[in-house]
């Protein structure tokens, strides 16, 4: 089971990236699936989690304070395949960003698996 988490990059203040966690493996339909960053001297921190559906038509999210309104994350099943879209990016996003899934919340910090980062560097 493997998380391949790419689109990390190097982007000016108030530019845009996203993210997208490609699994293979298993299917991660029925996972919560999220973001975290950790930036340096700083906790990891849950940026971003995504519920599944069993219609497929609405799916519930959860963004830190921090990242709402800038940030959003979506799933494609089909594709097994999560994406975060950063807009407005700040210098304080900063940060290698890892994608995670559970089968419960992972708001505790705590996913069963993890992908390898990729880094977001945003400059002033």
């Amino acid at each position: 089971v493997q998380l391949q988490a790419s689109g990390g990059g190097l982007v000016q203040a108030g530019g845009s990236l996203r993210l997208s966690c490609a699994a293979s493996g298993r299917t991660f339909s029925k996972y919560i699936m999220g973001w975290f960053r950790h930036a340096p001297g700083k906790e990891r921190e849950l940026v971003a989690a995504i519920n599944w559906s069993v219609g497929k038509t609405y799916y519930s999210t959860y963004y830190a304070d921090s990242v709402m309104g800038r940030f959003t994350i979506s799933r494609d099943d089909a594709k097994n395949t999560t994406y975060l879209q950063m807009n407005s990016l700040k210098p304080e996003d900063t940060a290698v960003y890892y994608c995670a899934g559970n089968l419960a919340s992972m708001t505790a910090g705590v996913a069963q698996y993890w992908g390898q980062g990729t880094l977001v560097t945003v400059s002033s």
